[in-house]
């Protein structure tokens, strides 16, 4: 099991990263071909996901595992435990060329306050994410709306892993749980090699990576409706 001391993470310093705001994108519940069109919720290697600081096992996997018509609901969310901070490993089952990243939270103080992104990396845990600077980052919006975060594309042309850092929460100290409650992708999937698109691949067996019961990998959009 994962520990890290919230008193390791004090005096961190963001200068010099260049934080990039969200922008006040607003989550339209008609737009929803556009929205499926370049999703990339199917080629999320889910099993494979990890989240490091989660109050409850697996429910950042869950967090994932929502599909677009899923977005606005409550539960299932992810919510820290130790301190304020999260960290989700996210893989893809092929490479992907990044277009936006899209959240919900929420207007409380336990809304994430900043994004760090960190691509192609299989050892990210919270030193690392702490250490190293990020593919990019973004200070986030105190929203309940879907955020649709726009990535630099040249940089995130080639990713297989994706790992998401949120240091902090709008609490500002005061607050010492961050609640998510969706997380999605937009892209280009690239399969890798000349395997069939329909072959998962899969990480090494860990017995305690449960899937989650009454859970499938359901193709985004099978279930979509007003």
């Amino acid at each position: 099991m994962s520990h890290h001391c919230h008193d390791e993470h004090h005096g961190h310093d963001h200068s010099g990263h260049g934080h990039d705001h969200a922008g006040g994108e607003h989550d339209h519940s008609d737009d929803i071909t556009p929205a499926l069109q370049f999703s990339l919720y199917q080629h999320i290697e889910f099993d494979a996901v990890t989240t490091l600081n989660e109050a409850r096992y697996g429910s950042g996997r869950e967090v994932l595992r929502k599909t677009w018509a899923e977005r606005l609901e409550a539960e299932p969310e992810v919510e820290s435990d130790a301190d304020e901070q999260l960290l989700v490993n996210i893989p893809f089952t092929g490479q992907v060329k990044l277009h936006s990243i899209l959240l919900r939270t929420s207007d409380s103080d336990s809304a994430p306050k900043t994004l760090k992104v960190i691509i192609n990396r299989d050892d990210v845990d919270f030193g690392v994410a702490e250490e190293v600077q990020g593919t990019q980052e973004f200070e986030l919006s105190q929203t309940s709306e879907v955020q649709e975060i726009a990535v630099r594309r040249a940089r995130f042309n080639a990713v297989r892993r994706i790992s998401l850092f949120f240091p902090d929460n709008f609490g500002d100290g005061d607050e010492d749980v961050t609640r998510i409650s969706y997380i999605g992708f937009k892209g280009e999937w690239m399969q890798l090699g000349r395997a069939p698109s329909n072959i998962l691949y899969e990480a090494a067996a860990n017995p305690s990576d449960h899937k989650v019961k009454g859970v499938g990998v359901n193709q985004m959009g099978s279930n979509v409706g007003q």
